[in-house]
């Protein structure tokens, strides 16, 4: 715990270059990381259900970020602003991972067990961002502001923007058009029994 904690300070020294000296005491993205790090997640873990949701309540009327105690976050996790994040309950997210104000990491309501997205390490989840659904984000992966992405997976290393959002850059490599995001490996599988039960 110590050490993720440590790559999310040298998170907010690398990501904001507003951040100086001991100012990173002051970011709402590392108060919210220390209630759910040192408190929420390991209540949870150790099924004190409650009280892991009663501290996440805290965070979240503290920072405006709300982070379900359930989530799993890497180190060097970086909220930018934080206001109006919202991190659901089976949520994965990878190394080095920021995102920004706005940023909806959810479910569609549908779903048991696994309901949120897993993002690769190293993503860029730009403002008002909506992710929905247990949805697999890749490595490498950065996605625009208010860009919308439901039972669509993401492959690594590629730019998506729009809403539904599209892959518009490959590597370092853009596309003359945009393409259509692959459908999520989950929403196969559910077509599949669909068809079977017809």
């Amino acid at each position: 715990m110590q050490i993720k904690l440590f790559q999310d300070i040298k998170a907010i020294w690398k990501n904001d270059p507003a951040a100086r000296g001991m100012e990173f005491l002051l970011y709402p993205c590392l108060h919210i990381m220390i209630i759910h790090r040192w408190i929420s997640h390991p209540l949870y873990r150790i099924h004190l259900k409650f009280f892991a949701r009663l501290f996440s309540q805290i965070g979240r009327f503290i920072t405006g970020i709300e982070i379900h105690p359930g989530a799993t976050i890497n180190g060097g996790f970086f909220i930018d602003h934080g206001m109006g994040v919202v991190i659901g309950e089976t949520s994965v997210i990878g190394k080095n991972c920021v995102i920004f104000h706005g940023v909806t990491i959810g479910g569609t309501g549908k779903h048991r067990d696994k309901r949120h997205p897993t993002i690769g390490d190293n993503c860029y989840i730009g403002t008002h961002a909506t992710l929905l659904g247990p949805i697999s984000i890749g490595n490498h992966v950065m996605i625009g502001a208010e860009s919308v992405i439901i039972n669509r997976d993401v492959p690594s290393d590629c730019t998506v923007v729009g809403a539904p959002a599209k892959i518009v850059k490959i590597g370092k490599k853009k596309l003359a058009r945009p393409r259509n995001l692959p459908l999520s490996h989950y929403r196969k599988n559910e077509k599949n029994l669909e068809k079977r039960e017809e």
